[in-house]
């Protein structure tokens, strides 16, 4: 048993859990977007400089630089833009369940798309998280829910899981935090634009504000996706992919702890199966991946 990529996994699934909480508390006091750019900004000139003092460079393959593209693009700039605006109306643990199930859209994805095998375990899995979700849906729905937030969360984690399939094996070649940090400025630079065309920037200063802005510059912006990129390196993407099955977990409990959000029985029903359904799939890439190397 490795002991140390399980304490890696779940520590990756708590930091990015987490952060939807702390992105809540950023945009009940500053424009989503600035705050996010700003945050990108920061997060990418602390990981530029700590991987040049751990002599690291630039000189990256081509398929590196390809990550940091479409990582930037569609994980930073789309995927978390995308939830940092919808969290103005939805609540954190919501917008977390929703962005849980971007293992779901990958296996997907790669099935409709990419002609990529899915066992019957993995399309069980599929159908389990899609009623997972449904019921979820159905009792936020009638209780008044943020539609369009839901849509724009349901759109960033489509994006998340189209970066994932277009950008595989970004960890080999080295200079991995040198990667995570230049995605920043790509994140960075499209928000910066997209917040000038369209928010006005006023900010609330508050002591939450600036607690919950540099807990997601460090820890699930530069430190999550560092440990990430080591996980995937580790124990490979399928494997290191089934820890998201415990995100929507550590999501709701987070934002239930930090921010009073209340959890109905129909969330943790709908949370318990989105998380079954989320294992299935990854044992059943799993499973495939074990005949494939035989």
């Amino acid at each position: 048993m490795d002991i140390r990529a399980i304490a890696m996994g779940l520590a990756f699934a708590f930091m990015w859990s987490s952060a939807f909480a702390s992105a809540r508390m950023i945009v009940e006091d500053a424009p989503p977007l600035a705050a996010l750019s700003v945050r990108f900004l920061l997060s990418g000139l602390i990981g530029v400089g700590l991987a040049h003092a751990l002599g690291q460079n630039w000189r990256l393959t081509p398929g590196q630089w390809r990550s940091v593209a479409i990582f930037g693009l569609c994980q930073n700039a789309l995927y978390l833009g995308l939830n940092f605006v919808a969290m103005q109306w939805i609540e954190a643990s919501l917008a977390a369940i929703i962005a849980s199930t971007m293992p779901l859209l990958v296996a997907l994805l790669g099935w409709l798309f990419l002609g990529e095998r899915i066992r019957p375990l993995g399309i069980a899995g599929l159908v389990t998280g899609v009623a997972g979700v449904a019921i979820i849906m159905g009792s936020r729905l009638s209780g008044g829910v943020s539609l369009p937030g839901v849509i724009l969360c349901g759109i960033g984690a489509l994006a998340l899981a189209v970066a994932t399939l277009t950008v595989r094996g970004a960890s080999s070649g080295g200079n991995v935090l040198m990667i995570v940090g230049l995605q920043m400025f790509v994140g960075a630079a499209i928000l910066a634009v997209a917040s000038l065309a369209t928010e006005t920037i006023t900010v609330h200063w508050t002591q939450r504000l600036a607690l919950a802005f540099g807990y997601t510059t460090i820890v699930p912006g530069l430190v999550a996706t560092w440990v990430w990129f080591r996980l995937v390196a580790r124990i490979g993407a399928v494997r290191a992919a089934t820890y998201h099955f415990v995100n929507p977990f550590f999501g709701v409990l987070v934002a239930s702890v930090l921010l009073s959000e209340r959890v109905g029985p129909a969330d943790l029903i709908g949370v318990a199966i989105v998380a079954a359904g989320i294992l299935a799939v990854q044992l059943s890439k799993a499973q495939e991946l074990a005949v494939r190397t035989r």
